[in-house]
């Protein structure tokens, strides 16, 4: 029998292959896998091409994929009834679109849920439909009334597939603190708020931050924004395991970072999966991206903090009870996501998170993880708690320039 030596590199390669396969023979055996529906529409896609054909007043319209800057000098030259009458023609264009005003995009968003309401109610009685397709349908329906609500403002929405959306809390146009809350896995149209366990959901997530903002800095105007506007993996399968949904959901953050309105600072709280994702998005945020926090992450693809290559402070965060601490952080031939966030090598600004209770708690109210998710969005540094009681991640941070909490 061959013996190894028990500090070499290639046994040490063949521990992190066995570990892989060991958590993906789990995941595949006890049913954590999830398959979910798709359902094919196209609709954003057909509303953007009419408006690549479209024009007002015999001018062509710009390209849907312009730059914001172009995008917002287009929409600014129009009148407001001009901007409205392109909303009712071209809802999911404009309502998807990054540069066109948030307000045309809520008005543009509410038109087309309303529409997409109205064909899933039909399809609720549809006998060509199994009755499971019914059962979908119907779920739809009452989701995208949920929306209607008065007073919510969906940033974007795409009914296509699962579906992907965002909202808004708060004035986004007159924040003078923004921060986005990017989810991880099984995160889609139907799943994007619950009524059980209603923090461990991208609205909940954005309501509880956006009310301890509130509570930690109530002189300063916050928004906060909801956004699962990507397509995220099915469950924690082995497209879980890799970069892919990261990759292309990278590139949807990215334009919206850019188009945001105003100049405030912008935090990013990026929880399980979406961590991968802001991970992999860093390097090409903009500079008024001055947080990425991340809880309960499997890693950010990268092995060092540094590496990210981004000059937004990077903090993160883990519960004692957190599951994801016994997944392999490594990265094999496009498995597995990197290096601990929460290691004393990886460089983050380690916070504490004692409250938290499992691997979706981060955001219950009362929890001093969401606290310190509140002070790092409402830019009160000194506030916040580091792990283990120690101040080891305050070091070096700028003077607060926010209320602090009472």
């Amino acid at each position: 029998m061959t013996s190894f030596d028990t500090s070499s590199p290639q046994l040490n390669v063949w521990r992190a292959m066995l570990a892989l396969a060991v958590v993906f023979v789990m995941l595949a055996t006890t049913g954590w896998t999830a398959l979910r529906t798709h359902r094919e529409t196209g609709e954003l896609q057909a509303s953007l091409d009419s408006w690549k054909h479209g024009s007002i007043h015999g001018l062509r319209l710009p390209d849907p994929g312009a730059g914001p800057a172009r995008l917002t000098g287009f929409f600014t030259s129009l009148s407001a009834q001009d901007r409205a009458r392109l909303a009712r023609h071209y809802p999911l264009a404009v309502g998807n679109m990054n540069g066109a005003p948030v307000s045309l995009r809520y008005r543009a968003n509410r038109i087309a849920l309303e529409q997409q309401r109205a064909v899933e109610r039909k399809r609720m009685h549809d006998s060509r439909l199994s009755a499971a397709g019914q059962q979908d349908a119907g779920r739809r329906m009452h989701r995208y009334a949920s929306l209607l609500a008065p007073g919510r403002q969906i940033l974007s929405f795409d009914p296509e597939g699962t579906g992907r959306i965002a909202e808004v809390f708060g004035n986004l146009a007159e924040a003078q603190r923004i921060s986005v809350v990017v989810p991880g896995v099984d995160t889609d149209l139907l799943t994007f708020q619950k009524t059980n366990r209603p923090y461990t959901a991208p609205v909940g997530m954005a309501k509880a931050l956006y009310a301890a903002e509130r509570t930690a800095a109530p002189g300063t105007r916050t928004a906060v924004i909801a956004w699962a506007d990507y397509t995220s993996p099915d469950g924690l399968g082995v497209d879980a395991a890799t970069g892919a949904r990261a990759a292309e959901g990278s590139l949807r953050l990215n334009a919206l970072l850019r188009a945001l309105p105003g100049r405030a600072p912008v935090s990013m709280f990026c929880h399980s999966y979406g961590s991968v994702l802001c991970g992999v998005a860093a390097h090409d945020m903009p500079r008024r991206v001055a947080d990425i926090a991340v809880a309960a992450s499997p890693g950010m693809r990268v092995s060092r903090a540094a590496n990210l290559r981004t000059t937004a402070r990077v903090w993160a965060m883990r519960d004692a009870t957190d599951w994801i601490q016994d997944v392999p952080y490594l990265e094999l031939g496009g498995l597995g996501h990197g290096a601990d966030p929460v290691a004393a090598g990886f460089g983050a600004r380690v916070l504490s998170a004692r409250d938290a209770q499992g691997h979706a708690g981060y955001f219950t109210p009362g929890t001093d993880s969401l606290r310190n998710l509140a002070d790092i969005g409402t830019g009160a540094y000194d506030s916040v708690e580091c792990a283990g009681g120690s101040d080891a991640c305050r070091a070096g941070l700028p003077a607060t320039t926010t209320p602090q909490r009472a």
